[in-house]
């Protein structure tokens, strides 16, 4: 891949460095490490002007309809600084406290709600996700905010719910190191709502199991009945 031009759009100029990188940039991938400073406006103008070019090609007269002449701003502003922020930023810091106390009992996060768009038609994901942790004595404990944190920040992106799940597994692994870690996201689906076979009432609920809570039936029984409670 060629070096952009210095006038170059600035998506190029990142995708020039990522693929020079050798650093994959799917929809769900975090990309802050490779924009500079100053870049992230530039990119919600280059959207913004790809998104009138949209409104245009749906013949939208956006100069006389008052509700369409600015909608092409909103809308690269929603994606970059709000609903796909996890894409752009990096990782909320997280205070991390040593288990002092050796904890070692189950831990139990939620619902924390979460929000998200689906890769394939990029309609809204609205959900819970509840968390499990089993510490040991080397664990790092995190203050309760920062899982709603550290859920915004891998959720703001398109995803598909099971490899958001995943992601977020990863994250919280990497960061406690506990000696278990469930997970279990249940959310509805606007791509089926909203479109296609209109369905309502379906949700989507899947989980991930980790450590103690893949070995012990007793634990991981235990963690379910909790949830179900709340």
């Amino acid at each position: 891949m060629n070096a952009p031009a210095q006038d170059a759009p600035v998506s190029e100029r990142i995708r020039y460095r990522l693929v020079s990188a050798g650093c994959r940039h799917h929809a769900n991938d975090n990309i802050a490490d490779f924009i500079e400073p100053g870049e992230l406006d530039a990119l919600q103008a280059e959207v913004q002007a790809k998104m009138q070019a949209v409104l245009q090609s749906l013949v939208i007269d956006t100069d006389s309809d008052h509700n369409t002449q600015d909608t092409a701003r909103r809308v690269a502003k929603m994606f970059l600084r709000e609903v796909f922020a996890g894409r752009y930023v990096a990782p909320p810091t997280v205070t991390e406290f040593p288990n002092a106390s050796r904890l070692n009992e189950l831990m139990i996060v939620g619902p924390i709600t979460v929000r998200s768009a689906c890769s394939h038609h990029l309609c809204p994901i609205m959900g819970k996700v509840w968390i499990g942790l089993l510490p040991n004595e080397h664990s790092n404990l995190i203050g309760l905010s920062k899982y709603a944190r550290l859920c915004d920040w891998i959720m703001s992106r398109p995803q598909i719910q099971e490899e958001a799940v995943t992601m977020l597994a990863n994250e919280l692994q990497e960061r406690v190191q506990p000696d278990g870690l469930a997970l279990v996201m249940e959310a509805d689906h606007f791509c089926m709502h909203w479109r296609g076979v209109k369905d309502s009432e379906s949700k989507m609920t899947n989980s991930v199991m980790r450590g103690a809570f893949l070995k012990d039936a007793n634990l991981r029984r235990e963690f379910l009945s909790l949830i179900s409670k709340g």
